[in-house]
């Protein structure tokens, strides 16, 4: 039939419209989808104040709220829209805790718009499916059943915990160590119950290695020649002796034979069994190690494939087809790929084998492909993981590898060894998957029981005992799924996490090395409460959470209880903080005697000294204050210019030269002086009526693109003069060249912006009739038009937008004059009336 598409009002959502019929009537269809979760857990207000509440009070007094995950897509809003006046609602959310989690919160939005049911009338729908086929999808609808509640109820509860137990934590060491050491390089010192444990494991790892001591060992090897030409080595039974006088003896004993006699020749076939179905897990193992791709990197490619309709769900943790699993069709699809075609014709003609009997999870089937992909389409990493996935599949339904494996026992005087050898009679799976292939060996020689052979050497090796390597990502996974820490779909997030708080860097072959932070930070832990780096704490956790999922453990006691046993344990942490300060002193530097002197502080007027290390801030050791300082930019001296509030120098940060720039007090920064002001403003934000840095004194007009921001200028910037704006990261670029810009007290008639004047030098002046000077509105004047460039700041930050915008030229002013100016708020008390009027 005929279907129309739309995009939604939130300009990410597309809305798509046909007519069929449902429950057997004709009906009228809308399908549209959401990014993820729309609501997300916060606590309410002053709550997110970092200063205003004691950590201890957010595992049961700070009350919590849901709020839009992301406020910017209006995703209720849209979601109301769409559903208003709408009879039935078919939720088709992935199949798992998460999906049933966001199924509740699309209902939450849109029931209270939809048309009111009669009594016993069923509106709501859930579609249960694993891949995006037309026979699943198909399957899905004729098969409806409801939301699942219990297992919504179990992501809400580790959601409250994770947030409430994680918060707390992480506020108070935070503040505890940032305020004492000044290099330990990470914005955030932060605390997960899945987090701390996943990063445990790799501490524990640097242990054993740091505490390895190599022993020396000897080892006997001998050589016969079976023929003239070719030698054979042999492997001494004893393995290895840690004595090297006794290895001497053994050397000297088996140096007075001259032959080595066969002692027993056996022959044995023997099976390499062919893998299980794939599951998330092994696919993430498989992808770090053999392709080398981070978990949360596979994740996000194995997502796309399955939207894209390439692979299955990808996150299952079962290892077990279902007996109605269409294997030999899934086959057929990649009957003409060039890779595996001849192997795949092979299976559908001879007859497929039933895969192994794995682990059924009760989610979903494994990771299977649904449909013939090329290299040209998936590209690269997509491509990789897709030809894996199918590699893999193939494999299951292979034959098993089977090979002989004859071993041969020799005796040499009186000590005895072996000599094997492998000879492959079926390859089975190992034909689409190499790397599991037995490998090719020298073939043995022909012989009997008796048959002697002269020795060609016998010599002693000396060799040494190795520590182990630091964990591979692969390993790690294994160590998370044997735990308990985490699930399926969280494992990427937690092992991203600690990378990205700098508590480990990932070396060569993806090996997780942790920094002095991660080590120092463990062992604190262990010293304090082994059990908040222990997996065995979130391990129960884990399994009251599958209780709740299953229905048979009430959500409020399950959330209440482990609260109870995180508050006990974090007011122990509280009092026992001096043992893992004891760790810190030694490995980091206390903030006085880190960074460098930069800008003079306001109270004692003594310099004080800028910290780089992340986050950047600011130390005066004699008052013994921090300031904190805008993040991702350089900071400097700011002319030696004063604030006329506090007496504190003012510094200037820049994003660099593409970027934007102001100046700030840091006192300020971190103490807003007036109402009307939040903490983390600089002085392109502040509404000081007269300070000749201000708001107030250099704004221009309102953003030509957000709605709150006033563009500022940026009187550093000449000869390449700009304003930017104080909210978002648009830059104008103006005047090149010109001698003075100066922001003038008076407005533009049209669009009330504030008037520039610019002086030019006579030699580079852009204005007609050969002027230096010209004062006008830059958004209306026309003498200004061709003056103006709109960009967009280059960011260092991941999160601010880059690139470059387009010319823009009069018109998009709207240029309102900023508040500061006009009609400056009440100061919010008498110090603050004092200094707005007096100063």
């Amino acid at each position: 039939g005929n279907m129309s598409s739309r995009k939604g009002l939130n300009g990410a959502c597309s809305v798509h419209e046909y007519t069929g019929s449902f429950v057997g009537q004709s009906a009228h269809f809308k399908m549209t989808s959401v990014c993820g979760h729309v609501m997300t857990l916060d606590f309410i207000g002053k709550y997110n104040s970092w200063d205003k509440v004691d950590p201890a009070e957010l595992f049961s007094k700070a009350p919590t709220e849901k709020k839009e995950a992301n406020p910017k897509l209006t995703m209720v809003k849209f979601l109301q829209v769409e559903g208003r006046g709408c009879d039935c609602i078919v939720l088709w959310l992935d199949c798992d805790k998460e999906g049933e989690n966001i199924c509740f919160e699309v209902l939450d939005a849109v029931l209270p718009v939809m048309n009111k049911p009669r009594s016993t009338e069923r509106t709501i729908y859930r579609a249960k499916f694993s891949s995006i086929t037309d026979t699943d999808i198909c399957n899905a609808m004729n098969h409806l059943g409801e939301p699942n509640r219990n297992e919504a109820l179990s992501v809400d509860a580790r959601q409250e915990l994770d947030l409430r137990i994680g918060c707390a934590f992480t506020r108070f060491q935070t503040k505890y160590f940032q305020g004492k050491y000044g290099n330990l390089d990470s914005s955030l010192i932060s605390f997960g119950p899945c987090q701390t444990p996943t990063l445990g494991f790799c501490v524990e790892r640097h242990d054993k290695i740091q505490s390895f001591k190599p022993e020396t060992y000897w080892v006997l090897q001998a050589k016969v020649n079976p023929e003239k030409e070719s030698s054979l080595t042999l492997d001494w039974d004893r393995v290895r002796v840690f004595d090297r006088e006794i290895a001497q003896m053994f050397l000297n004993i088996t140096k007075m034979a001259k032959e080595a006699k066969v002692e027993s020749v056996s022959k044995k076939e023997k099976v390499k069994q062919r893998p299980l179905a794939l599951n998330t897990v092994e696919m993430l193992r498989v992808a770090s190690a053999a392709l080398g791709m981070g978990p949360q990197h596979a994740m996000q490619i194995a997502e796309r494939l399955y939207t894209q309709g390439y692979i299955s769900y990808p996150r299952t943790e079962t290892t077990h087809y279902p007996e109605n699993f269409d294997l030999k069709g899934c086959l057929r699809q990649q009957a003409n790929n060039p890779y595996w075609a001849e192997t795949v014709k092979a299976l559908l003609s001879e007859g497929i084998n039933r895969p192994r009997k794995g682990h059924d999870a009760g989610d979903h089937p494994p990771i299977t492909p649904m449909r013939a992909a090329t290299e040209a389409e998936l590209g690269g990493d997509g491509w990789r993981l897709y030809e894996y996935i199918t590699r893999h599949f193939i494999a299951t339904v292979s034959a098993d590898c089977k090979y002989l494996q004859t071993t041969i026992s020799f005796s040499i005087g009186p000590e005895c060894f072996t000599c094997i050898g492998k000879v492959v009679t079926s390859p089975g799976f190992t034909e689409i998957m190499p790397w599991h292939s037995i490998p090719l060996e020298e073939s043995l020689p022909h012989c009997e029981k008796g048959d002697l052979f002269p020795i060609g050497e016998i010599k002693l090796l000396e060799k040494q005992t190795s520590p182990p390597d630091y964990l591979t990502e692969a390993e790690l996974i294994t160590l998370m799924e044997k735990h308990g820490i985490g699930t399926d779909a969280s494992i990427p997030v937690h092992i991203n996490n600690i990378c990205q708080r700098n508590y480990v860097t990932v070396e060569s072959g993806r090996r997780l090395k942790p920094t002095n932070l991660g080590i120092v930070l463990v062992h604190g832990y262990y010293k304090i409460d082994a059990e908040l780096v222990l997996p065995t704490i979130r391990s129960a956790v884990e399994k009251q959470l599958n209780l709740i999922a299953l229905g048979k453990a009430n959500y409020h006691q399950v959330l209440e209880h482990t609260l109870d046993i995180f508050k006990r344990k974090f007011h122990y942490f509280v009092d026992s903080i001096a043992g893992m300060d004891e760790l810190m002193e030694v490995s980091f530097s206390p903030l006085a005697a880190t960074g460098k002197p930069l800008s003079r502080c306001g109270k004692c007027h003594r310099f004080m000294k800028y910290i780089q290390a992340k986050p950047s801030r600011l130390h005066c050791s004699h008052c013994d204050d921090t300031y904190s300082l805008p993040q991702n930019g350089t900071i400097k001296l700011y002319k030696e210019l004063r604030c006329p509030l506090d007496d504190f120098e003012l510094v200037l940060w820049s994003s660099g030269s593409r970027g934007k720039s102001y100046p700030l007090c840091p006192y300020c920064y971190n103490h807003p002086p007036f109402r009307d002001m939040k903490k983390g403003m600089g002085c392109n934000e502040c509404t000081h009526p007269t300070c000749q840095h201000s708001l107030s004194m250099l704004g221009i007009g309102q953003c030509v693109e957000c709605e709150n921001g006033v563009l500022v200028l940026d009187s550093t910037s000449g000869p390449k003069w700009k304003m930017a704006c104080n909210k978002c990261n648009v830059i104008v670029h103006f005047f090149e060249n010109a001698h003075k810009v100066r922001v003038s007290p008076e407005t533009c008639d049209l669009c009330d912006a504030a008037l520039v004047d610019v002086d030019f030098n006579k030699a580079k002046s852009p204005l007609p009739g050969d002027e230096t000077q010209h004062s006008g509105c830059i958004f209306c004047d026309p003498v200004f038009q061709d003056l103006v460039e709109l960009k967009h700041a280059a960011m260092r930050h991941p999160m601010h937008r880059g690139g470059q915008g387009k010319r823009q030229g009069r018109g998009r002013g709207k240029g309102r004059r900023p508040g500061g100016r006009l009609n400056p708020k009440k100061p919010k008390d008498k110090m603050a009336a004092l200094a707005a009027y007096f100063v």
